[in-house]
């Protein structure tokens, strides 16, 4: 038996019998069965209440307060992710996006934009339907980008919480796989068609799930923290007039 078990099975006899401890005692001291067993069914009768209160209403209060603060701590995850990887991976690959055009001016965000501006471009990217054309990637800048960052990405997939959020984590297994692919080709100048179409599946994989998460963490930047919304649309990588540096 498990310590663990063992110990709550201990407990469980010991409170069971000091119940029935203070049941004799509360009998030998009044002699008044009839009372005794009216506050006895009273209890039992008020037990599936406090279950509703506490399993149904208190629990569900403190899970819902405690997942809201793993996700605090999941977007910082997410975010430095972005500000080390995502968004220099995103310039470096959407250049590749041959439809990307149809698209973009829907992904230049700005301060002014609204919960329902973001609505219409998740909904926008659903039908997008990007083609990657390799050869207008460095493939193997892309590879050492990669190769470069594998120990950070390693790093964020070690985070049990980032298991918490579905998408981000296929996001992270997408990459970790091109990543691979990369490392296992030694010389990415002299791929044949079938190993050109094959590496440019993997990129879309990578692609296609970056854009929605990049979206989604800058509509919580910007309806939580203003101040680095504001460094990220200075550093969008979908905007060609973006300027880090604040002009007049």
């Amino acid at each position: 038996m498990k310590e663990d078990t063992r110990w709550k099975l201990i407990a469980g006899v010991l409170l069971v019998t000091l119940s029935l401890a203070l049941f004799t005692v509360h009998y030998l001291v009044f002699s008044d069965s009839h009372h005794l067993f009216i506050f006895f069914v009273g209890d039992l009768a008020f037990i599936p209440i406090e279950v509703l209160v506490v399993t149904l209403i208190i629990d569900q209060m403190l899970e819902s307060r405690e997942k809201q603060r793993r996700m605090e701590k999941l977007n910082l995850v997410i975010g430095t992710f972005f500000s080390t990887a995502g968004i220099p991976l995103l310039g470096l690959v959407s250049r590749a996006d041959t439809c990307l055009a149809g698209i973009k001016p829907n992904l230049v965000i700005g301060a002014e934009w609204k919960n329902n501006q973001f609505s219409e471009v998740k909904e926008c990217l659903r039908s997008h339907s990007a083609t990657i054309a390799t050869d207008q990637i460095d493939m193997a800048a892309l590879r050492n980008f990669l190769i470069s960052h594998e120990d950070f990405l390693l790093r964020i997939m070690e985070n049990p919480m980032v298991f918490e959020h579905e998408s981000f984590t296929d996001l992270l297994l997408a990459l970790d796989h091109l990543t691979k692919e990369l490392k296992a080709r030694h010389d990415l100048s002299a791929l044949s068609s079938a190993d050109q179409s094959h590496l440019s599946t993997d990129i879309q994989r990578v692609y296609t799930r970056l854009i929605p998460e990049w979206l989604m963490y800058m509509e919580y930047l910007k309806e939580h923290y203003p101040y680095l919304f504001s460094l990220a649309m200075r550093t969008n990588p979908f905007d060609d007039s973006a300027c880090v540096e604040i002009r007049e």
